[in-house]
């Protein structure tokens, strides 16, 4: 019995046996710097921990966590790591919704927004997007060019800044009592009038990252004018094709360049706007009353332990009431905010003034050109004056061209002189016809 057209023969000889690869490697145990990598699954293809000096291991996984992205994390003592986050990861450790992961997509590249929430600061400004914490920074695609200057600015500058500290009458025994985290230990405030000596860490990440995208601005600000200038000055001498391309394309450049100002700019104002929502960005502030809450209410009573930290006892509310009344207090944040929105202020009126520049060369532009075509039509209007005297002439002659008998034509040596008196006739129309035009104003003096 035959084979059917749709049955095949399967041929022990012409399998292919697959090799098994076994899984790889399982990477060592996470240490203390790099606690944050063991938060994500083991799909995670890179691995980079960097000590203070700047040094960069990388270990590379096979395997790739799917919708995982490059991140690298600063902690106060400025250590950075390169890890691969997913998006489960990054929000349990920051304790943000997933719209804000949005924010830092490449469909808002070109926003620029400071958000408060309760444990973190999502900044997007420009080609910066981090999310500072009261302990670290998470910093996206930190191996692009542009994003270097702002990596180095924290491998040099967070290895330099102190511990907060506190001021004060009770700030010597304050600095004694402090709370253990886990990865490192902080102060804890008793008192609510005790007063940071430098900026919380959150607002020195923030700090920098202004400074860095207003350096950057300024860069391509000081670009633009040098740019501009020498453009403008040629399309005065020589109106072209080419020179009006190019201011073109220079207006084109200003106009994203303002834009970009434009959008930081009213992100510090909107913040210096509203005191909550500056009240909102002092993470170090809550997280340090957290602790303290957690710190009087533990050893209250261990029976009902969800009771004491939901109303606690009669000290730790006081307590977190007094330091509750600082939260209104953001002049170190407001003076930060200042500073850089003045700096941006600076910036937008360089731009507004190369902006101006370029209207003054238009409407000059524009002037010569009104002039040129005055000029034309004065030229149309004294050859029309002249066609017209001529067309007198011509008239004449045409008179004389037809075949009428006149005496005329029997008379010898009349010829020249009728000629050139009608020649003079014209002349005299046409200046006549000029001095006219000229009293009228109709050509120029």
């Amino acid at each position: 019995m035959g084979k059917g057209p749709f049955s095949f023969r399967r041929s022990t000889s012409r399998r292919r046996h697959r090799k098994i690869i076994g899984p790889p490697d399982s990477p060592p145990a996470p240490t203390s710097s790099t606690a944050l990598v063991s938060a994500t699954s083991p799909a995670d293809n890179v691995m980079v921990s960097g000590g203070s000096g700047g040094a960069i291991a990388m270990t590379k996984v096979k395997k790739k966590a799917s919708g995982a992205r490059l991140w690298m994390r600063f902690d106060r003592s400025g250590r950075s790591e390169l890890v691969e986050l997913d998006k489960n990861a990054i929000i349990r450790h920051a304790a943000i919704p997933t719209r804000d992961l949005r924010i830092l997509g490449p469909v808002f590249s070109h926003s620029s927004n400071i958000l408060a929430r309760e444990k973190a600061m999502v900044v997007n400004l420009e080609f910066i997007k981090a999310i500072v914490t009261a302990e670290d920074v998470l910093l996206l695609d930190p191996l692009r060019q542009e994003v270097l200057p702002f990596v180095e600015q924290l491998r040099h500058q967070l290895p330099h800044k102190t511990q907060p500290q506190l001021r004060g009458p009770a700030g010597e025994q304050e600095s004694e009592m402090q709370v253990s985290t886990g990865r490192q230990r902080l102060p804890v405030p008793e008192s609510a009038e005790g007063l940071q000596s430098e900026l919380p860490f959150e607002f020195q990440v923030l700090e920098i990252a202004l400074e860095v995208v207003c350096t950057s601005l300024d860069s391509s600000v000081a670009d633009l004018e040098r740019g501009a200038y020498p453009v403008l000055d040629d399309l005065a001498r020589n109106v072209s094709t080419k020179n009006l391309e190019h201011v073109r394309s220079l207006k084109s450049n200003l106009t994203r360049l303002l834009a970009r100002v434009q959008k930081v700019r009213d992100e510090i104002e909107h913040l210096l706007d509203d005191n909550e929502d500056m009240a909102q960005l002092y993470l170090t502030r809550k997280w340090l009353q957290n602790q303290q809450l957690d710190a009087h209410v533990l050893p209250t009573t261990s029976n009902n332990l969800s009771i004491s930290r939901r109303f606690g006892s009669t000290r730790s509310g006081s307590l977190v009431n007094s330091n509750m009344g600082d939260d209104n207090d953001v002049e170190d944040l407001e003076m930060l905010l200042e500073a850089y929105f003045m700096q941006l202020d600076g910036t937008r009126n360089k731009i507004l003034s190369v902006r101006e520049y370029i209207d003054d060369t238009e409407d000059y532009v524009n002037i010569q050109l009104d002039n040129h075509r005055n000029e034309l039509i004065q030229l149309q209007l004294t050859l029309t004056i002249a066609s017209f005297a001529i067309a007198v002439e011509t008239l004449i002659a045409g008179c004389f061209g037809m075949n009428i008998p006149c005496s005329l034509y029997n008379t010898h040596g009349v010829f020249w002189p009728f000629v050139w008196s009608t020649c003079a006739g014209c002349l005299l129309i046409f200046l006549l016809i000029m001095a006219y035009a000229r009293w009228k104003k109709l050509l120029g003096s």
